[in-house]
């Protein structure tokens, strides 16, 4: 069994689902959606918007995944901040205690309760992800990357956020081997 998870585990500690954080990237880059992107977004197509908003800015990529940086910012001191986290991580253990876990979600909340709670377990990042087959997989796959402790223009860059990463991430076929050391060499 695996466990796949996504923003509303989050919305404990204050973050917002992928309509939200759109808005809140639109804020903080003090923009407003032309035509066509609030086209995009009153169809629910977030991903699409935030692809035709990086076309669009001065600074274009990173802009938008710094303001997502921003966005993400969980208030940790909220009440039941990081209890779901620390429940997914002991649930969704294998009978040998292997984990087996799938989040869509950017944040670092996992690795907060983690530590409040004592657990360990290893992070698997997109673009680079796991084989997922029994016998190798150990671990959080965060299925469209992780933020970056400290701002890293060059791990912000490798998050999967827009239609545009999501094409270039998943739907391209893989020429190295099926190593998770290797696949992130097919990717930009």
């Amino acid at each position: 069994m695996v466990l796949f998870c996504g923003a509303g585990i989050s919305y404990p500690a204050g973050l917002p689902d992928f309509k939200g954080l759109v808005e809140q990237i639109y804020r903080l880059n003090g923009t407003a959606r032309s035509d066509i992107e609030r086209e995009a977004f009153e169809r629910g197509q977030f991903d699409a918007t935030l692809d035709l908003l990086d076309r669009r800015l001065p600074g274009q990529r990173l802009a938008v995944r710094r303001a997502l940086a921003q966005a993400l910012k969980p208030k940790l001191r909220r009440k039941g901040a990081v209890d779901t986290q620390a429940a997914l991580l002991r649930l969704a253990r294998s009978r040998e205690g292997a984990l087996r876990l799938v989040t869509t979600n950017f944040d670092r909340i996992f690795h907060v309760a983690a530590k409040r709670t004592g657990q360990t377990f290893q992070a698997q990042a997109a673009p680079m992800l796991p084989i997922p087959k029994n016998s190798r997989w150990n671990g959080l796959v965060y299925l469209h990357g992780l933020l970056p402790e400290k701002l890293d223009d060059t791990a912000l860059n490798r998050l999967v956020v827009t239609s545009g990463d999501f094409g270039l991430a998943y739907l391209r076929p893989f020429r190295a081997a099926p190593d998770p050391a290797h696949l992130g060499r097919n990717l930009p």
